[in-house]
């Protein structure tokens, strides 16, 4: 893939520091932001964590208040709205 971006010239001369083209720099940077933002738990421990997070929600359930079926209708939401 190809993109044509302006490249401020702090990036430049950050880029310049390292010994890197300011292209190769912001390259490397988006490389190592797509690595890092790529999941790496596995999925059991992922599976866990979110049964784990689910109980914990539901733990103290019984002291939320039961709602009446009318006071979960879209009219009741905007009963101030015209």
């Amino acid at each position: 893939m190809v993109i044509t971006i302006e490249i401020p010239d702090e990036v430049v001369e950050r880029a310049q520091t390292l010994g890197l083209t300011a292209e190769g720099y912001v390259a490397d940077l988006i490389a190592k932001q797509s690595l890092s933002s790529t999941p790496s738990i596995p999925k059991e421990e992922r599976q866990a964590r979110l049964e784990t997070f689910f109980e914990e929600m539901a733990a103290h359930s019984h002291k939320v208040p039961m709602l009446s079926d009318e006071a979960l209708t879209r009219e009741s939401f905007y009963s101030d709205h015209d």
